[in-house]
């Protein structure tokens, strides 16, 4: 008898192991993005050198936000990136991370003379961003009433050169990409420091987030996370720090 239980629980915990972990993501450049042969990005990367690390199955599907956000609230088997960290996040979901350190920045038009030096000065501009994104919440918690809602990065971006909006709010290390590529946007303000990382389902299997954890962690310290950034034209991750 003590045989077959010790059996069925060593079943339940490999079928939890071998479960297929649904990775999710949107389209935000350079951390992930969608290419003819799948899902590309520095992010990407580091959840694909992880999972293929711990040798369980998983699958990576670029989706709207909005979408991808939801799955990992109420399946148990999905978890999303390239995910801000805040207090009200923290609650929902069991975390990996950091997936990258950086600021948020609002971005303007180049040759636009909006400057605001504070975040209560660019209260009364209209500000771009996407629709449960991490800097969606940010706004709202801070007072802004003119938000503009996009399903994606592109959408928002595009809103801004055209000059539907006034600014949008990105990661630092994306506007450097935006410049790299010739994008006509400048720097308006930069915002706080914050941690991005894989946001996971409250429900599924701790000892599996535990693993991606402690395999992110080796990631960082042997230095493959800083050659994945450097290969996106990214800088290092630094300290979290507010500049504003």
């Amino acid at each position: 008898m003590k045989e077959l239980i010790l059996a069925f629980f060593l079943g339940l915990s490999t079928a939890a192991e071998a479960q297929t972990i649904k990775f999710v993501t949107e389209d935000y450049p350079p951390y992930n993005f969608s290419t003819p042969s799948g899902a590309n990005g520095s992010s990407v990367e580091q959840v694909a050198a992880i999972m293929d690390a711990l040798k369980l199955p998983y699958t990576i599907e670029v989706l709207p936000w909005a979408r991808a956000y939801m799955l990992a609230e109420t399946d148990a088997s999905h978890c999303v990136f390239t995910t801000g960290l805040n207090a009200e996040r923290e609650k929902r979901f069991q975390w990996v991370q950091p997936l990258l350190v950086d600021h948020m920045i609002m971005v303007r038009r180049k040759g636009s003379d909006i400057a605001p030096d504070t975040i209560d000065a660019a209260k009364r501009f209209t500000i771009g961003t996407q629709r449960e994104d991490f800097s969606a919440t940010y706004l709202m918690e801070h007072g802004f009433r003119k938000i503009d809602y996009a399903t994606n990065l592109d959408s928002t971006l595009k809103k801004l050169i055209a000059g539907r909006i006034d600014l949008m709010m990105t990661s630092e290390k994306t506007f450097e990409s935006m410049r790299a590529e010739g994008k006509p946007v400048e720097a308006a303000l930069m915002l706080e420091g914050k941690y991005y990382g894989i946001a996971c389902h409250r429900d599924m299997d701790k000892q599996t987030v535990e693993k991606m954890q402690r395999e992110l962690d080796r990631l960082i310290g042997n230095g493959t996370q800083d050659a994945i950034f450097d290969r996106y034209g990214l800088r290092p991750s630094g300290s979290v720090q507010a500049t504003k």
